[in-house]
């Protein structure tokens, strides 16, 4: 973990609201990223001083991030605001991510609902490295299908839903899979699933995974404060109790925001 200044290289509006951030890190720099970890963004302003907690969508090299995030609050518009040249602090990589090497040369379907989408596009680009086969379900709000050219470079297959029907699938990613087993027959082939959207979403993934006995592992969003574990802002309840602190909650932050779905309760 470390906090430093970068460069924008590039910030640019890729679908309503939603913004491609990509920094160059300084020269002295060199970051291990994990598909699943995020990073804290510091925006310039003395009336914001806790970070943005954004997840990475994809490490382009060891000094350079790209960064795909909605801008909701006053925070995230600043960032959105960026241009390039300009300079903003970083604090990372943070977190746990997905365990690649355990996927490795599996069949891995990949679900990722709206800002969850991004970080799966890293995810699926170190699977198809590893010789696992992905399939890349992704839902959408609307017809804005940010990063869905990636996807298709990226996974071996890609399923799109929209919950206005505008393409693909009208609905959510469990109705792709449900129109997509209608269609062929047969259920799309996984040896695990790996999810990151919104909570509603990742409880219904949950119960998809459990009752076909599928290792289900997925990505929990929350506001966060620190970003580093001192301040017990994110905290999830567990299933198990800490060995150490005798309770059973975990730490989004730190602990996660990569959980084995049945680690934890939501």
């Amino acid at each position: 973990m470390e906090k430093c200044t970068t460069t924008v290289s590039t910030c640019a509006e890729i679908a309503e609201t939603i913004y491609d951030l990509q920094l160059q890190l300084p020269e002295t720099s060199r970051w291990e990223v994990r598909p699943g970890q995020f990073v804290g963004l510091y925006p310039g302003s003395a009336a914001r001083l806790l970070m943005r907690p954004i997840s990475i969508c994809t490490a382009i090299k060891p000094d350079r991030l790209r960064l795909v995030f909605r801008a909701g609050g006053p925070g995230t518009k600043e960032l959105a605001g960026l241009r390039p040249g300009e300079t903003v602090d970083v604090l990372g990589p943070l977190g746990n991510g997905y365990d690649v090497e355990m996927l490795a040369g599996g069949r891995v379907l990949l679900l990722g609902g709206g800002i969850g989408i991004p970080p799966m596009l890293g995810l699926a680009r170190s699977l198809t490295a590893a010789d696992a086969e992905v399939t890349a379900v992704l839902g959408y709000r609307n017809g804005e299908l940010f990063l869905k050219d990636d996807f298709e470079r990226a996974a071996a297959h890609v399923l799109i839903a929209c919950e206005d029907g505008s393409t693909g699938v009208r609905g959510n990613v469990l109705d792709a899979l449900r129109v997509a087993q209608e269609e062929t027959a047969h259920e799309v082939p996984a040896d695990a699933i790996c999810a990151c959207g919104p909570l509603p979403m990742l409880r219904a993934v949950r119960r998809y995974a459990a009752e076909r006995k599928l290792p289900c592992f997925i990505s929990l969003e929350e506001r966060m404060a620190c970003g580093v574990g001192a301040c017990l802002g994110c905290v999830v309840r567990t299933r198990a109790v800490d060995g150490h602190s005798h309770v059973r909650n975990a730490r989004i932050c730190t602990e996660g925001p990569v959980f084995a779905a049945e680690d934890v309760e939501i």
